[in-house]
């Protein structure tokens, strides 16, 4: 054998074992930690490659250090926690406080809208009426019909002296071609990507997502929830079939400017631009709903969402209500949910019937045994896809915002939700999902186990594939 054979020899032996020694520290899963492993030192060439686009999952944001402060609210100690939340959930909000950080913002008002037609016609008016700030961070971002409403409101916005930002993801921004943010650019508005994967200079990560929806103006109202920019939610579209449901939320006072502070760090940690307005924190709402910002993402703040969910399952004592579009739940909330209706509550999950990936219906349906087994009632819901993201709590605690429950938003994305502590926003979104469940067929036990060998098999092999999906 040639000395540059032996050299080249070395060198992928080197680079194989140090990647399955990369995983074998620092991966979390056991599953995924041995799949990478294996695949490392079984394809010495093709192994390594894989596992640095698609295994290596997790970066330091340091946008506070950047804007040189911490950047943090200071949290309120437990012993002060607003008395309108009820005794069961007072637990709930001290977890929240040590997970997050974050002082629950009073005096809120939250408004849901069903759809594009709803939601989008509320942005662009906040936007056409922004007096000081626009910050619009979306995930996906069409350079279609209502991808054009949007690029017009905010360059009318920048041109009468509105400081505007938008901050596209990386990969996200392809869903639509061209790229959306061409047009934005050419219109004067300013824009940032994040982590797009590149050649030069070297990013060729495509995990790490920036998966928020967030529209923030003038730091007093906010929109956020799982709706992206484009014609895919309108939900009536001459000629074409149903688009995709989504809700989407208005929340006017306080709240914003948390949600503010996250578009803030995400900038900062881009961008390095530190000099952007930010919003009067002492500025009181009208409104009744008390709320606080999670963040969730591969970085400092990994599992912190997981850590609130668990919480809030625990503290039910009635009915806890799901709706997501990908489901596939760490074993910890698995756990929770199992307990939560062996004691009796009622624990109602819907997903959508028709998925728009076909392998996130089919690894989740072979775990649905699980839980189906010990009395959660789990329903498949007719129509088009649902992108609906929801969690109400004895219709008092409810959560909303970007995030699925599955490995990848709460494992690799970068995401925000929002905690809400009222009980009449509650009732309204208890009342959705019920009537979603109205329309919706139960699975059974006898459903799950009465599936024919083959499509059996494909799930099981899905869902094999959990941790990386």
């Amino acid at each position: 054998m040639q000395p540059l054979q032996w050299i080249a020899l070395i060198a992928v032996a080197i680079v194989s074992t140090g990647s399955a020694l990369h995983a074998l520290l620092y991966k979390r899963d056991p599953a995924a930690a041995f799949g990478w492993i294996a695949f490392c030192l079984l394809f010495p060439v093709v192994g390594p490659v894989f596992y640095f686009l698609f295994g290596i999952n997790r970066v330091r944001v340091r946008a506070r250090q950047l804007r040189g402060e911490s950047g943090d609210m200071e949290a309120e100690p437990s012993a002060s926690l607003p008395r309108a939340i009820p005794t069961a959930f007072r637990t709930q909000a001290q977890i929240s406080t040590a997970v997050t950080g974050l002082p629950i913002a009073h005096d809120n008002t939250l408004e849901c809208f069903a759809g594009g037609e709803a939601a989008y016609p509320a942005m662009l008016e906040a936007i056409t009426q922004a007096e000081h700030s626009v910050y619009l961070s979306t995930y996906i971002f069409e350079s279609n019909g209502t991808g054009e409403q949007f690029v017009e409101a905010l360059a009318a916005a920048e041109q009468r002296g509105v400081t505007v930002r938008v901050l596209l993801d990386g990969v996200g921004e392809w869903y639509s071609w061209p790229p959306v943010r061409n047009q934005l650019r050419r219109h004067g508005v300013t824009v940032a990507r994040f982590l797009p994967p590149r050649l030069l200079p070297p990013n060729p990560v495509v995990n790490l997502r920036n998966h928020r929806k967030l529209l923030i103006v003038d730091g007093r109202t906010a929109f956020t929830g799982g709706m992206n920019i484009g014609d895919r939610h309108l939900l009536q579209r001459p000629g074409r079939r149903e688009g995709i449901r989504d809700l989407h939320f208005r929340i006017q006072g306080p709240l914003a400017a948390q949600l503010e502070q996250v578009f803030l760090d995400d900038w900062a940690f881009i961008t390095a631009e530190q000099s952007l307005p930010v919003a009067d924190t002492n500025n009181r709402g009208e409104g009744t709903a008390l709320c606080r910002t999670l963040v969730d993402g591969p970085n400092e703040d990994m599992h912190r969402l997981t850590m609130v969910l668990v919480g809030a399952v625990a503290a039910a004592r009635e009915h806890i209500a799901i709706m997501t579009p990908y489901f596939l739940p760490p074993r910890e909330l698995v756990a929770a949910l199992q307990a939560a209706a062996v004691r009796g509550t009622r624990v109602d999950i819907i997903l959508p019937g028709r998925n728009n990936l076909p392998f996130m219906h089919w690894a989740t349906r072979n775990m649905l045994w699980e839980l189906v087994k010990w009395g959660v009632r789990v329903y498949y819901q007719p129509g088009s896809f649902d992108h609906t993201k929801l969690l109400v709590v004895d219709g008092h605690y409810t959560q909303i915002g970007s995030a699925n429950l599955d490995p990848r938003s709460l494992r690799l994305n970068f995401e925000v939700m929002v905690e809400v502590y009222d009980t009449d926003f509650g009732a309204e979104m208890t009342a959705h999902i019920e009537h979603i469940r109205g329309n919706a067929e139960r699975i059974t036990l006898e459903t799950l186990d009465s599936r024919p060998l083959l499509p059996r098999i494909r799930d099981a092999l899905a869902w094999l594939f959990t941790p990386y999906l």
